[in-house]
């Protein structure tokens, strides 16, 4: 009886956090269970009503009824926005909507901590909710308890206006049949923005609501966005009351976990809405439509067995020519003039960055030398979302293995740089052989939310295990890595930048070979046509396996550099803001464009350390209207620019004049639950 009590404020706490969360991830799913948007600025439009509140709140009901009415109508305003920013992506897919609402989340952020401040605000609630009540023995905050009344009252009121009323009809039409909806004199444009809206000022209300539970704060957004996305995860897109369920389990995990198993409880969220979106994946059989979408013309097997066999695809289609031998795999002349032309750009990089210590000063040569360990991280992500259909926001998993194998094997002693390297792939393959049956069974959202799992799940080993990793302080103080056998470690800027290059050129050079060899033609089959790779045989689920293993090994040869030339690690330079530079630097390359991925990684270390140091305190917002650029400006890269193939069959890249577009508001088949 004695536990019991002891757990009961708890538990009282978990209901009323979980009702928070319920009220944001309720807008949350409606933006993306109706609208089709996958929106990562929704933890965005939570601080807009928290700050509001906070700054209008004055103790008084006349305070908190002109925060809730401000709050509401700033993230309303913000919301019907959204809809107008992500209407040109419509027929680009959900990447490119994480990738503009993550930047318009990052400018968003800076400008509300330009206008309020960086400090957490204080709020102040009305006297009669501002004391405590008795419950069952125990005192507990009134404000709470009318919270949580008010969320039980919230759900009950949206159930019964999606499911009794013709708004509600709409709202479910527009997510099930727009032409349908369209034919009865609806506009789904119009439903589009008032969804979008909706879901805006339900995270709005719920910041005003819940800053005296979440304020607002550094860190606040991304922590609710987090949480939300768990909630939908479990709850799933049909039901406002499995979503409410769902918030109230997550909310019961962060309170009441944390006093029953608080060892535990950092890891069972994100362990929670991977297994569900596995099992989800397991029960729907891979069709090939999350790996982009077949063009008329010849088979595509047919083209496969043509570039591995060096013909074009119309005679690979029609078969080999009577009285001729079939084309070698490898082709024996040398490289003509196309094949010279492709590789100029690598050339002029290469010889760009070997120049690099003679023209700039020792800070920006560690840059330098930074964008290189994050240019291999998103070469890794070109790989997986390139050439394996597989979008990616967790390569920074095994990129961290990578990481802390080095500094812990530099601080046993271990600092011969090649022994580092080869260490640090290994222990990060092994981990991605270990996660990859989780990853290559899902497709396009799903797949984002898994490997986002494993992201954040691999940040929570990366703070509890403080004994390996440090936990929040990082690791630092480790003898430094010695480039070969008998020599002294590296401390000069140039020395670990001459260095960090050698590696780089190595790995991109066995990436390249690999990519353009029959394997990796094999690879780019089963993300263009893999129904019909799997009905002629192929095995693709183990071909995406390999993938996955040697694009974490990459990964984790890039995470072994990053420690070389910084000589220090973070869990920042590991989480969640990492993998999505990195996916981004990969959208500004072109999905396919190994030379691209390193410019974009260069391009996002110059804006984020180097342009940003002329500014200071604005580098998220400088970073965020790079994303934003990036999607507008560039929907195939830097790649496609040159008019060729770089940008790659990407889901977010222009379709052909002869490719069937889709509905222009996405089926609910795109959604996290498949």
């Amino acid at each position: 009886m004695e536990l019991l009590d002891g757990h009961l404020i708890p538990a009282v706490d978990g209901v009323a956090f979980g009702l928070l969360l319920f009220v944001v991830a309720a807008g949350l799913s409606l933006a993306f269970g109706t609208a089709g948007v996958l929106n990562l600025s929704h933890g965005t439009l939570y601080a807009i009503g928290a700050y509001t509140g906070a700054e209008l709140s004055d103790g008084t009901w006349g305070g908190l009824a002109l925060g809730l009415s401000a709050g509401t109508a700033a993230a309303c305003v913000a919301g019907a926005g959204l809809s107008a920013a992500t209407a040109p992506l419509a027929r680009r897919g959900h990447l490119a909507q994480a990738l503009l609402t993550f930047g318009l989340a990052l400018i968003g952020g800076d400008l509300l901590i330009q206008f309020f401040g960086a400090d957490e605000l204080p709020v102040r609630v009305p006297e009669a909710l501002d004391s405590s009540v008795t419950l069952l023995g125990h005192r507990y905050p009134a404000y709470r308890l009318c919270f949580i009344v008010m969320a039980v009252l919230l759900a009950a009121f949206g159930t019964w206006v999606l499911t009794r009323t013709r708004m509600g009809a709409a709202v479910r039409a527009a997510a099930d049949d727009p032409q349908m909806l369209a034919a009865t004199g609806h506009s789904p444009r119009a439903v589009h923005t008032g969804v979008l809206a909706a879901a805006g000022a339900l995270a709005g209300a719920a910041g005003v609501l819940g800053a005296p539970i979440i304020g607002p704060g550094p860190g606040t957004s991304e922590n609710v966005l987090m949480l939300s996305l768990v909630v939908v995860v479990l709850g799933g897109l049909r039901s406002l009351w499995a979503t409410f369920f769902a918030a109230v389990a997550v909310g019961e995990v962060q309170t009441l976990g944390v006093s029953v198993a608080p060892e535990l409880a950092p890891y069972l969220l994100f362990a929670a809405m991977a297994a569900v979106l596995v099992l989800r994946s397991r029960f729907t059989e891979p069709t090939g439509a999350g790996h982009g979408s077949e063009a008329p013309g010849p088979d595509p097997v047919a083209r496969l067995r043509g570039l591995l066999a060096g013909r074009p695809a119309s005679r690979a289609a029609a078969g080999p020519l009577p009285g001729r031998k079939r084309s070698p795999v490898w082709p024996a002349r040398l490289p003509g003039r196309a094949a010279w032309w492709q590789a100029a750009p690598l050339l002029v990089l290469l010889i760009v960055l070997i120049s690099l210590p003679a023209l700039l000063d020792a800070y920006s040569i560690s840059l330098a030398g930074s964008a290189l360990a994050l240019g291999l991280l998103a070469v890794s992500v070109t790989i997986l979302t390139g050439y394996a259909g597989l979008p990616t926001l967790g390569q920074t998993a095994p990129f961290a293995v990578g990481a802390y194998a080095t500094a812990n094997l530099a601080d046993a002693g271990w600092t011969v740089g090649p022994v580092q390297l080869v260490l640090s792939a290994l222990a990060a393959a092994v981990f991605a052989a270990v996660v990859g049956p989780a990853v290559i069974r899902a497709r396009g959202t799903t797949v984002l939310m898994i490997t986002l799992a494993i992201g954040e799940l691999t940040g929570a080993v990366v703070n509890q295990l403080k004994s390996v990793t440090g936990g929040a302080d990082g690791l630092v103080g480790f003898p430094a890595t010695r480039a070969l056998w008998g020599g002294e470690g590296m401390l000069e800027e140039s020395e670990l930048y001459n260095y960090a290059l050698v590696v780089a050129v190595v790995a991109v050079a066995l990436t390249l070979l690999v990519l353009r060899s029959p394997a990796g033609k094999l690879l780019t089959g089963t993300r263009g046509a893999e129904a019909r790779m799997r009905a002629s045989g192929h095995p693709v689920g183990r071909y995406l396996l390999v993938a996955h293993v040697c694009a974490g090994a990459l990964a984790g040869v890039g995470g072994s550099l990053m420690v070389t030339v910084q000589q220090y690690l973070s869990p920042a330079d590991v989480g969640f803001e990492i993998a999505a530079f990195a996916l981004l630097a990969v959208v500004i390359g072109g999905t396919t464009s190994v030379v691209g991925a390193l410019l974009g990684a260069g391009l996002i270390v110059a804006t984020r350390d180097w342009v940003a140091g002329s500014w200071p305190g604005h580098g998220p917002l400088l970073l965020g209207v790079l994303f934003v650029a990036t999607v507008y400006v560039l929907p195939r890269g830097l790649a496609g620019l040159r008019g060729g193939s770089g940008g790659g069959p990407s889901s977010d890249a222009p379709r052909p004049p002869d490719q069937p577009a889709p509905a222009p508001t996405p089926s609910p088949a795109g959604k996290v639950s498949p």
